[in-house]
């Protein structure tokens, strides 16, 4: 068995009810080397679309189908190609579940739902998939897994975790590329307003303010 296959084996059961569906899509859903975009992540962002789909409802299969297969390209965070990253994952989930045999409607509710859950794309959820996966995908975005996220990838595009001078940009333009707890002002502390489904806003006001927290905590230290 080769590391992918054992690793398919291993964490195919973590996505039940859909662990048949994993057994398949595992192998595509991630490339690249960002932890912050890994199979964890898609497994995390799994969990939360559940917790979701649980209380609002939607189609299961292609709701896990697009959890699955919503990164499955890899684009880094400063790259030019950044904001068509959930467009070429699109295409590729598509010609995955195409060849697979899906129906034409589940691949394109897919490719919607994975288009529209970027932050950088700016495309509406238009189904009640894609609003489910824009949530789930943004519940990783906050809270204490989200300050993670943020510092690891500060770490990996060679930012500071912040200016000396003036922390938290009170007398300069907030730069997040320079300094890591500058995203928390710049993007992450702004997510939690953009929920689209109630059992997600619920969810993002608890994290929204551990997140809070673990900003204080870092600037108390400091």
């Amino acid at each position: 068995m080769t590391a992918s296959l054992a690793l398919t084996a291993s964490l195919a059961p973590a996505f039940a009810p859909f662990e048949d569906l994993a057994r398949t899509l595992i192998p595509h859903a991630s490339e690249g080397d960002d932890g912050s975009h890994d199979i964890a992540h898609i497994l995390r962002v799994f969990k939360n679309a559940m917790r979701i789909h649980h209380l609002e409802g939607g189609h299961g299969q292609v709701l896990a189908a697009s959890v699955l297969l919503h990164d499955c390209v890899a684009v880094e965070k400063n790259s030019p190609l950044r904001s068509q990253a959930s467009r070429l994952a699109a295409e590729k989930a598509s010609k995955v579940l195409a060849d697979l045999r899906w129906a034409d409607e589940d691949i394109r509710a897919v490719a919607h739902a994975v288009t529209a859950h970027s932050f950088s794309a700016n495309v509406a959820p238009e189904t009640l998939e894609a609003k489910i996966l824009q949530d789930a995908d943004r519940l990783d975005a906050i809270g204490m897994v989200g300050a993670a996220r943020c510092f690891y990838i500060a770490g990996r595009m060679g930012s500071g975790l912040y200016d000396p001078t003036d922390p938290l940009a009170q007398h300069r333009p907030l730069d997040d590329k320079a300094f890591a707890i500058d995203h928390f002002e710049a993007k992450l502390f702004k997510l939690a307003d953009g929920f689209q489904t109630a059992t997600g806003r619920a969810l993002a006001e608890e994290r929204h303010a551990r997140l809070k927290t673990v900003l204080d905590l870092f600037l108390d230290e400091i």
